[in-house]
């Protein structure tokens, strides 16, 4: 279970080496989640219209180690951009992973950009 974990390692916009095309605008549901997939990861993309902006992180739970978080409810805490993943109710900050609910478990968080109605994640490698 520890090697699921593992490959996910959260991106920070300056480290960016790979914009990888995720889809269009039109191909993410408003305020939900969608789940794309670049080389051995699932990505969980977030079009969150309330907030105007978009989060990408990966979509396995650190928790139950399923593959959900796309399938989760955004919102907000302290106007911080949230997961709730659907298995536990567990909350994770959109901007930088950590569990909003005190607990050890985090999540990895990659940048979004937008380019002319074209969605686009970046990685590392």
């Amino acid at each position: 279970m520890e090697e699921i974990l593992n490959q996910y390692e959260t991106v920070h916009l300056n480290d960016v080496k790979i914009w990888f095309k995720a889809g269009n605008v039109s191909d993410f549901l408003t305020n939900r989640g969608g789940c794309i997939k670049y080389k051995n990861k699932q990505i969980a993309v977030f079009n969150f219209t309330r907030r105007n902006e978009w989060y990408a992180c990966q979509n396995a739970c650190p928790h139950k180690m399923e593959m959900v978080l796309s399938r989760g409810m955004t919102g907000s805490a302290d106007d911080v951009p949230k997961i709730a993943c659907p298995l536990h109710k567990k909350t994770f900050s959109l901007v930088d992973g950590s569990n909003l609910n005190g607990d050890d478990l985090k999540i990895a968080t990659y940048p979004v950009k937008i380019v002319e109605e074209e969605v686009f994640v970046g990685f590392l490698d």
